[in-house]
């Protein structure tokens, strides 16, 4: 009998959502995605221990006369890892530029040239790294340089319609819609459950899903921070879904059969490109989408700052 995880696959392109090896070797994803989270959860994990302290002695060894730069500790470290991870699956890794600067186009830039870097120096080549970048103007237009420049991008902690809208204008490769922090904040607002199928982050993904059908963009859409099973299955079909070893693990566990929820639409009229001013003004009057973002990008620094807290006290 098939796996409700299998079966799933069949509509849409799995991603694993973690940095634990050992789940991605069990549940076989096409793709995995990381985040400062992650990396801090996987920071403590048996299997990364030797990785780790061979990477800090480089670094050490990179700066012998003098405290080496956490930051550059940190970019070493996540590529490693992701390094580690490319191996075990077939598809591409993301590798997230610090929210510190996602409201800085130049830096992030800079930032997404030294990462690709550090994969070529490890033999993954860049067509198999994702930049991830927060879904700020300043990140978008980031991706949108870099994009031209052959560097594909995973356009994250999107919110809002204005916020996809304007990375399709700029072509990115893939945006990471979130499902459970929107329904996170409308549960918290209105105190409701919601079954799936009136999930506000469900319908918010479908939402996305069918911008850009309509638009006959390129651009990827990929459901991701899940709260529940209901909430992936309700999103089956969407191109590709991140998902967390717990919950890929009910899926594996399940026997059915998944039916597509998410169907993309074809091509229409596609809409004028927003001018930084209309996308400002459109994501300001999306409380929700203002709020999540602003939270989850102050999340990422704290989670980037004790990564790098604990580096520094192991460099030391």
């Amino acid at each position: 009998m098939t796996t409700k995880l299998d079966s799933l696959k069949s509509h849409s392109l799995v991603v694993a959502d973690t940095g634990d090896l050992d789940a991605i070797k069990r549940y076989r994803p096409h793709d995995a995605t990381t985040n400062p989270s992650l990396l801090l959860k996987a920071f403590d994990l048996p299997g990364y221990q030797a990785l780790i302290d061979e990477e800090l002695a480089a670094v050490k060894a990179e700066y012998p006369d003098r405290q080496a730069p956490v930051e550059h500790a940190v970019d070493r470290l996540a590529v490693a890892m992701g390094a580690e991870i490319a191996r075990h699956i077939p598809g591409r890794i993301s590798t997230e530029v610090a929210a510190r600067l996602s409201f800085d186009e130049e830096t992030s830039v800079r930032k997404a040239h030294e990462l690709i870097e550090h994969y070529d120096r490890r033999g993954v080549s860049g067509d198999r790294v994702l930049i991830k970048l927060a879904s700020t103007w300043e990140g978008i237009r980031a991706a949108e340089r870099l994009e031209r420049e052959g560097i594909q991008c995973n356009l994250t902690l999107l919110f809002s319609d204005a916020q996809a809208q304007a990375c399709f204008d700029a072509g990115v490769f893939l945006v990471s819609p979130f499902v459970g922090r929107v329904t996170d904040w409308y549960k918290q607002v209105t105190g409701r459950d919601y079954p799936p199928e009136e999930d506000p982050g469900v319908r918010f993904v479908r939402s996305v899903c069918e911008r850009v059908g309509h638009g006959g963009y390129d651009t990827v859409v990929m459901g991701a921070s899940f709260r529940t099973v209901g909430q992936v299955l309700a999103l089956a079909g969407c191109p590709r879904l991140t998902i967390s070893p717990a919950l890929l693990e009910q899926l594996a566990a399940e026997e059915g059969e998944v039916a597509p929820a998410v169907t993309i639409p074809t091509a229409g009229e596609r809409p004028m490109p927003l001018d930084e001013p209309t996308f400002r003004w459109r994501h300001n009057q999306d409380a929700m989408a203002n709020d999540k973002l602003a939270e989850g990008i102050r999340r990422f620094d704290e989670d980037q700052r004790t990564l790098e807290a604990r580096l520094a006290e192991r460099l030391s």
